[in-house]
């Protein structure tokens, strides 16, 4: 054997090494790029979610009345004025936060405000707007939540609103509170309206 090619014992160790550290050190390196990934995601304002349906007219829909209301909801009932769209559940817990500040805008008769009710029972739909009061001028039973996914829905409640010639102008997603409300969705209603 020669001296060029005899290979010294703590070379022939350490050479297998190099690609074992980087083996342990791959999942620690990927377990930080998720965690910055979630952090940054965490950071962010859910109700801020961009939809692809911003200026897009609304999708065509037809759904019966909520169990009791006389007056269903369709696509076709959403041209002529700026209007909401409120998708709404009994059995939703943060659409009772908002509930109240829906039928303040229908007491200040600020614009016709529409209720799309998610997967509920007939009988707990008309139930919860017989006992907290009904906001809405138009509510369709969206009973198998077809018409929801059509809209992008993610959860509820979302509000949409809707300019004059049936496009969707916003997006609320979660419950509004009054600030969204007045920084946000009235000064939008307003500029819409005199469109």
């Amino acid at each position: 054997m020669n001296a060029e090619s005899a290979v010294s014992p703590h070379e022939a160790v350490s050479k297998p090494q190099r690609p074992a550290r980087l083996r342990y050190a791959l999942p620690s390196i990927i377990f930080a790029g998720l965690a910055m990934a979630l952090g940054w995601a965490l950071s962010r304002d859910p109700s801020t979610i961009p939809s692809a349906l911003i200026g897009q007219p609304v999708p065509q829909f037809t759904l019966p009345p909520v169990k009791g209301r006389t007056l269903g909801l369709s696509s076709a009932d959403l041209t002529g004025e700026v209007s909401l769209v409120n998708v709404f559940a009994s059995w939703c817990v943060a659409c009772r936060a908002e509930h109240p500040l829906l039928l303040r805008m229908k007491a200040d008769a600020v614009v016709p405000i529409h209720g799309l009710d998610y997967k509920d029972a007939p009988d707990d739909a008309a139930k919860w707007l017989d006992t907290f009061g009904d906001p809405y001028t138009r509510t369709g039973a969206d009973l198998n939540g077809r018409v929801a996914i059509d809209w992008g829905v993610y959860g509820v409640p979302e509000t949409f609103v809707i300019t004059k010639d049936g496009r969707i102008a916003y997006k609320q997603i979660g419950p509004f509170s009054p600030e969204v409300l007045e920084d946000t969705i009235f000064p939008l209603i307003r500029r819409l309206q005199q469109q």
